[in-house]
């Protein structure tokens, strides 16, 4: 690895703030530059994920391999996931961002700001109960949380309550923080976070527990970017880390906005398929943000398409098909680059590629696990040659009632017949309409349905929505279908079984 002020001094930032020789924070900037984004999303994966963090390094290495200056920007490791089924998430194989061990454990601790300072407003918020109460809280609706796996904590009895812990990527400071424009911005949203109602049925913000600034003061270092590089030598931004299956899964705004003014591309990546992050992305993150989004890459493997398929790639291609269709309806430049493993067959290839064509947009082949940046350079020539980047088109308005706004998702992006609700969630959903926020929809994202067990492409169903929330700092009305969870839990044998310590080296499972 070279030494972060060599990476740097290669992008033009003079002032960073070490965390030893190969990591750093830096300055933010608040205000969106010049550079072309590329959006790296996927169709659905299976439980081990397709390579979007792995195609999204290769593709910046690759870029910069053309004469072009070229960043990624990408999440943080949350640990629950480290330590649970899919391990690490710095890439793979030659396409990598480092140090690996030092990204997917602590880092710089930005998560445990977040998480500390999200525990601290829940205990003020009990604090003030148990000094007399002057709020009037009644109903506390902000919960706790943990950057960990633990399915005992979803939930808990407090004195006097219930409660649950939330898995610290999936709580409203997370995208709080990933969010904001600025610190005023931070402060803001911090300010508007409804704790919990009163007996008037009157909702109660976080700002009248008076613990603002020392909650920005808990999150002041976490707000700056970190850069680290690619195995290649070339930059890498790396800041927050919110889910895409229960948040919005796009690595932080002020971290795009700072990329942008630093080099000539930047390359992102949003958590699982496009019906998840990548909607996101678009429908959130670019809505009053100037963002220059000039292409989105939709990766998918041999592997990912017979899952869907029960084995059979003719019949699981069709997820291909509607994740397509689905970006379309939002943008146009689209390019399908298939994630190559060493044991695809010449037939199954032709048949993707052959497929993808007659939808109308661009096939691609990477290697990227194989050869790094190398294997990306025709993705690379491909994406930097498209047409000046269209409209990006908004699947229904933030002035749209609520009920309209989730319907038109469920029809449009799910492709099913509509959602079906107890009536206690309809009047939430009513009550919950004065909010013109986003909808940030949480399901799982295995299907792009509310089951995991409906793959491919399917239609005739109808949806089951069984909770929804407004997150008032986030600026988000959180919309959950079926049996997503905001804790998850670690599976039979979790990774962290395969974590090693041998001779002063960590060593992670691949």
């Amino acid at each position: 690895m070279e030494n972060i002020k060599t990476i740097a001094k290669n992008y033009g930032i003079e002032d960073l703030y070490q965390y030893g020789d190969y990591m750093a924070k830096i300055n933010p900037i608040t205000t969106i530059g010049k550079a072309k984004t590329i959006l790296v999303t996927a169709t659905n994966p299976t439980k081990y994920g397709e390579g979007k963090t792995t195609v999204a390094i290769g593709l910046s290495d690759a870029i910069n391999m053309l004469n072009k200056s070229s960043i990624a920007c990408l999440r943080e490791p949350s640990m629950g996931p480290v330590f649970g089924i899919k391990g690490g998430a710095t890439g793979g194989g030659k396409a990598l961002i480092l140090p690996e061990a030092e990204i997917n454990l602590h880092f710089t601790g930005d998560f445990h700001a977040i998480t500390e300072a999200n525990n601290l407003i829940c205990a003020c918020i009990d604090n003030e109960i148990f000094h007399e109460n002057k709020l009037d809280i009644v109903t506390v609706t902000f919960n706790r949380c943990m950057d960990m796996n633990d399915r005992a904590l979803r939930n808990i009895k407090l004195a006097g309550r219930e409660e649950h812990f939330d898995i610290t990527a999936a709580s409203e400071l997370m995208a709080i923080m990933c969010l904001s424009k600025n610190i005023l911005d931070l402060r803001m949203r911090l300010d508007s976070i409804i704790i919990g109602y009163n007996s008037q049925l009157q909702p109660i913000f976080l700002n009248s527990l008076g613990i603002t600034d020392a909650l920005v003061s808990l999150l002041i270092q976490a707000f700056k970017p970190n850069l680290v590089q690619t195995s290649s030598g070339c930059g890498a931004i790396v800041h927050g880390g919110p889910f895409a299956n229960i948040a919005h899964g796009c690595s932080s705004l002020i971290s795009l906005s700072t990329a942008s003014n630093l080099a000539d591309y930047v390359v992102t990546e949003a958590g699982f398929g496009a019906d998840a992050g990548g909607f996101k992305f678009m429908d959130i993150l670019m809505r009053d943000n100037k963002i220059n989004l000039s292409a989105i890459v939709l990766v998918t493997t041999i592997r990912a398409l017979k899952y869907n398929g029960d084995g059979d790639l003719k019949k699981g291609i069709e997820n291909l098909r509607v994740h397509v269709d689905n970006l379309k309806l939002m943008n146009k430049n689209i390019v399908v680059s298939l994630n190559k493993f060493d044991d695809d067959s010449e037939e199954d290839i032709l048949f993707v590629k052959d497929f993808t064509q007659k939808l109308d947009v661009i096939f691609n082949i990477n290697t990227v696990y194989q050869d790094g940046g190398l294997g990306a350079l025709e993705l690379a020539n491909i994406v930097m040659n498209l047409e000046e980047k269209p409209k990006t088109n908004f699947l229904y308005e933030l002035e749209d009632n609520l009920y309209d706004k989730i319907d038109k998702y469920v029809k449009n992006i799910c492709h099913a017949d509509g959602f079906t609700c107890s009536f206690e969630m309809m009047n939430k959903i009513n009550s919950l309409d004065k909010y013109k926020y986003p909808i940030c929809v949480a399901k799982t994202q295995y299907s792009i349905s509310d089951n995991p067990r409906l793959l491919g492409s399917p239609s005739g169903y109808t949806m089951n929505l069984t909770n929804v929330e407004v997150k008032n700092g986030a600026r988000l009305i959180v919309v959950y279908f079926g049996n997503v969870i905001t804790m998850p839990g670690l599976n039979a044998s979790p990774s962290a079984k395969e974590i090693k310590y041998v001779d002063g080296e960590i060593i992670l499972p691949r």
